[in-house]
């Protein structure tokens, strides 16, 4: 059996959550779906630990990532 399967890539890496979650947002906003991983500790403060993952679909790795750029840019 023949499964479409959609393969995720890693955009960016963040220690917080909160930067994560605004990252996801703004590429959210731009059209590209974005999930934010390895954010599930109880305990915020020891999220050090694990870093925390945004990811997108395979297919809009390149566009998140000029998005990405050109937010960088602009800081």
């Amino acid at each position: 059996m023949e499964t479409d399967r959609q393969k995720f890539k890693t955009v960016a890496t963040f220690l917080e959550k909160t930067q994560a979650d605004i990252c996801a947002a703004m590429l959210g906003d731009n059209g590209i779906p974005a999930g934010v991983f390895g954010a599930d500790s109880s305990y915020p403060s020891l999220g050090w630990a694990n870093s925390i993952e945004v990811k997108v679909n395979e297919d809009d790795y390149d566009a998140a990532m000029q998005i990405l750029a050109a937010a960088d840019k602009a800081e």
